[in-house]
């Protein structure tokens, strides 16, 4: 049994994590701002705090854990991340996590610790053409992500390979593109394309139509989050450093998306296409070459089978909460 951290336990990606260690038989510390949302947390501990605090990340790394896994940061979906009016708080938050989880682990002799970083940080002007988007690892540079989120994810890169190359800190580095599923946020503004695709579609009336962002024609990969953790445990077992993809290499356009939610509801729904100034990229997606040699792995899920079981877990929030969301 190791004794692990999960920094973000209260979010999506960290909730499930949870679950999955708790599984293995695992004893695990759950650490947030918050709550999980969706469910109860199996954590041995959850911690409630503020990881951009010194002092309550010290509380916190008080052993040396055999594995911390930092998630924790400020983020959400286009509407909060590319519209322009988060970038200050994206960026001192999520950098403050990470140079006080950095410092601790370190000082506490932490035996290894992943860190989630982001396809944001690709250069934008390699992800123009959405039928043919640049996602290798080694692309990142010269660097010109399109979003200060995506430079935050990528100094904090950098200060992780720093800390392994000056103190000899285990650590592995994950490059997520597009995580989905059921128990992820759905609503409220921080919600990614499949959950606010979702939710759409469960809303409409039958014959109805959707809003989609922008032309629709934007392309993306979206993987689901069993995949996801699959991907996160192999990396951990291997001794590759990273950073890697973790995402799927089944691209679609966003009106595809929304047609591929539609079928699955049984929905034939119109889409109206409504000019929005922050869609991010045109394309993207995974580039699964460097996973596949240095893990022997990638996913192979097909998307419809995640939207699926989304969808239904979707569907169920809308059906409880419609009073609420009609006052």
């Amino acid at each position: 049994m190791k004794k692990l951290l999960v920094c973000g336990a209260g979010g999506f990606i960290g909730g499930h994590l949870v679950k999955r260690l708790k599984k293995q038989g695992h004893w695990v510390r759950g650490v947030d701002l918050k709550l999980h949302e969706f469910s109860d947390s199996p954590a041995d501990e959850f911690i409630l705090g503020d990881l951009t605090d010194q002092e309550f990340v010290r509380q916190i790394l008080d052993m040396p854990f055999d594995e911390v896994y930092q998630l924790a940061s400020d983020m959400g979906g286009a509407g909060y991340i590319f519209t322009g009016d988060n970038d200050a708080n994206l960026m001192h938050n999520s950098a403050s996590i990470n140079l006080n989880i950095i410092r601790e682990a370190n000082k506490m002799g932490v035996k290894k610790i992943f860190y989630s970083s982001s396809a944001c940080i690709y250069p934008e002007y390699n992800q123009m053409d959405p039928a043919n988007p640049k996602c290798a690892e080694s692309s990142a540079y010269p660097a010109a992500p399109d979003s200060e989120y995506g430079w935050e994810k990528l100094f904090s890169e950098r200060l992780y390979l720093a800390f392994n190359k000056n103190y000899g800190l285990d650590i592995r580095i994950a490059r997520f593109h597009n995580v989905f599923g059921p128990e992820g946020t759905w609503v409220g503004g921080k919600e990614k394309a499949p959950a606010a695709i979702c939710r759409k579609v469960a809303e409409a009336a039958e014959n109805g139509f959707i809003d989609v962002w922008g032309d629709g024609l934007q392309t993306r990969s979206f993987l689901y989050i069993d995949e996801c953790l699959e991907a996160v445990e192999r990396l951990m077992e291997s001794n590759f450093i990273g950073p890697v993809n973790i995402g799927s290499e089944e691209m679609v356009s966003l009106n595809q998306l929304a047609a591929m939610v539609m079928k699955i509801a049984n929905k034939p729904l119109s889409i109206n296409n409504i000019p929005v100034s922050y869609t991010g990229v045109r394309g993207r997606n995974s580039d699964n070459k460097l996973i596949k040699q240095a893990l022997g792995w990638a996913p192979s899920r097909p998307l419809a089978e995640g939207l699926t079981k989304t969808y239904e877990w979707i569907q169920e929030q809308v059906s409880v909460s419609r009073p609420v969301l009609a006052e």
